[in-house]
Parts: C-alpha cells; sequence; structure tokens
C-alpha cells in the first residue's frame, strides 16, 4: 500500500484525545502540532511505499487520537532510521524518535502486528551487546530465529553458510576485552541510558 492510494480504513468514533500528548511527551515531539502536513517526510522516505501509512498520515493520525491505528499499524517497525524525513522536515520534527516513541507504545500495548520478529531482534541485539560489549551476527540471527520462526530461519540457512564461508559473519568475533574496564565503563552507559527513557 502507499500513502496515496488503498489504505485501512479509520474508525474515528474511537479517537483518544490524550494519545497526542502521550507521544509529544515521550518523544521530543512537542513540535508535532506544527506539522503542516507538506508531505515532505514521506515523499523522501525510501520505505513509504511499504507501510501501511506514510510518516505525513502517521503524524496526522497521532494528533489526531487515532491510537489503535497508528499502534496496529506496520509504519513505525518499517521505518529504517535513515532520519531523511527529520532531514527534510521544514518544522525540524523530530520524526525517527516519533517513531521510537510507537514502537515502545506499541510494546506497551501489546499491538504489534503479527509476525513482526523486530522486537524480538532489538531485545537480542541489546542482550548481547551487553554480554559481549558488541553485537555478533551468527548468535543475532540464531537466536531471534530460535525465538520467533525457525522453520522460516532455516530458509536463511544456505545464505548464512555462504557467508561463513567468505569471512564475512565471524563467529567467533571478539567482544570487550574483560578486565579493561571497558565492559564495566559500557554498562553504565546503557544503565545511564535506560534511566533517561524512563
Amino acid at each position: 500500500m502507499t500513502e496515496w492510494f488503498e489504505q485501512p480504513a479509520i474508525d474515528q468514533s474511537r479517537a483518544d484525545q490524550n494519545f497526542p500528548n502521550e507521544i509529544t511527551e515521550k518523544s521530543w515531539g512537542e513540535t508535532l502540532r506544527s506539522c503542516i502536513q507538506c508531505g515532505n517526510c514521506t515523499g523522501t522516505c525510501p520505505l513509504s511505499d511499504i507501510m501501511d501509512y506514510g510518516p505525513r498520515r502517521i503524524i496526522a493520525m497521532i494528533r489526531a487520537g487515532f491510537r489503535d491505528e497508528v499502534l496496529k499499524s506496520n509504519t513505525p517497525w518499517i521505518c529504517a532510521s535513515c532520519y531523511e524525513c527529520t532531514v527534510e522536515c521544514p518544522k525540524e520534527i523530530k520524526i525517527t524518535d516519533v517513531m521510537y516513541a510507537l514502537k515502545q507504545r506499541a510494546l506497551e500495548a501489546g499491538t504489534v502486528p503479527a509476525g513482526n520478529y523486530n522486537p524480538v531482534l532489538a531485545k537480542e541485539f541489546f542482550n548481547l551487546v551487553m554480554k559481549r560489549g558488541r553485537n555478533n551476527e551468527v548468535f543475532l540471527m540464531m537466536f531471534t530465529v530460535l525465538k520467533t520462526n525457525w522453520f522460516k530461519g532455516l530458509d536463511l540457512a544456505p545464505v548464512g553458510i555462504k557467508l561463513l564461508a567468505q569471512g564475512r559473519m565471524p563467529i567467533f568475533e571478539a567482544g570487550i576485552q574483560m578486565g579493561t574496564g571497558k565492559k564495566g565503563d559500557l554498562k553504565k552507559i546503557l544503565d545511564a541510558c535506560e534511566v533517561c527513557e524512563n
């Protein structure tokens, strides 16, 4: 679906007038109300053609209070965090940050679209960084597949084997060295970020 053609119907009778405030408080989105609906965000988004609603429409829906429709849409999960929308916005709205806030709200509300594995991937990535100091693609994909749909993961095995054979995806990638104090420093930074987020 695209921003300009077929889109899911919106039930206007269920609008939640508190929803805009929730998002603006969570995401540096206080400028959401200044959106002039110019469409630059959707026009520059490389993935808007596969979103339920483009960024421009998501902003309009947030301001109108369409909580369920926004939180159940695939738009925040498809966002690649390229910041193109934010760069091109004439009102300097931090649209990418708004997308992160919507993901958090969807997780809290349990409205993540069915078959969306991004929350599991993000959690496994975070756990790996906390434990090792950096990501390891082999472990990341293995843990994500085992916790989501390992039958579907078997389809990726040939690609993974080729990447391993070419040295593009090392199994034993070095983490932050133990005993250097750097792992403890990383934990302090991540813990501080979590406190700021809350």
